[in-house]
């Protein structure tokens, strides 16, 4: 992608990501999701994550998982909020574009 993603964007990404599940989700599979719209690399991700976490926007929880922990994100009431106030601002910004592109006189 030619863009740039900036931070304010991985995050609304990320916590829409982890929203999808209600009991939360665990880091790889939100990598892989994450990167299915954007290139992200694990390294890029976990300190988005922490952030997040320490924002109280994400709470985490350890689960075994095939005899190993396994750390599970999960969206707070705070992220919901975050992630509503992201969603709301992206129609804003996506639709401004989009008519920027769709009314050139090219």
């Amino acid at each position: 992608m030619v863009f740039n993603t900036g931070a304010t964007l991985l995050d609304a990404i990320v916590l829409a990501v982890v929203s999808r599940d209600i009991n939360g989700t665990y880091g790889y599979k939100i990598t892989q999701e994450v990167r299915e719209v954007i290139d992200i690399s694990e390294s890029t991700l976990y300190p988005v994550l922490r952030r997040l976490q320490k924002d109280e926007c994400l709470e985490v929880y350890d689960m075994e998982f095939g005899g190993r922990n396994r750390r599970y994100y999960k969206l707070t009431e705070k992220g919901r909020v975050q992630l509503n106030l992201y969603e709301a601002e992206w129609q804003v910004y996506s639709s401004k574009i989009s008519s920027m592109f769709n009314n050139r006189g090219c």
